[in-house]
């Protein structure tokens, strides 16, 4: 069992940074993709960032030029530098990632979740 511990969210000001990590723990073989996603009230989740093993990234048209996601593999966290924050960003933001485990398939996982919020 894998478990994503997310931190890092809070109340900022637009304009404002605020930088998001998310630690795995368990046992496993090896992490894939790693991935941030936002859900804001009432909308469907949507993807933000993702980064792959190979350290390949996409970003979501809306946080381009201002998000950058980047990972520590020695550490099996992913982190969310996210810079002029705008009220639209206000979400709760999830890890996603996908996981090799040690009997050789892959399972995805999500994080609890943690709220951010961006005040005009």
């Amino acid at each position: 069992q894998v478990q994503l511990v997310e931190s890092g969210g809070g109340l900022v000001q637009a304009g404002g940074s605020l930088t998001l990590s998310c630690a795995a723990s368990g046992s496993f073989s090896s992490i894939n993709n790693m991935a941030w996603y936002h859900q804001a009230p009432g909308k469907q989740r949507h993807l933000v960032a993702v980064i792959t093993s190979g350290g390949s990234i996409n970003y979501a048209d809306s946080v381009k030029g201002r998000f950058t996601i980047s990972r520590d593999n020695a550490k099996n966290t992913v982190y969310l530098q996210m810079n002029s924050l705008k009220p639209e960003d206000t979400a709760v933001y999830y890890c996603y990632s996908i996981v090799l485990a040690r009997d050789g398939r892959t399972y995805q996982y999500w994080g609890q979740g943690t709220q951010v919020t961006v005040s005009s």
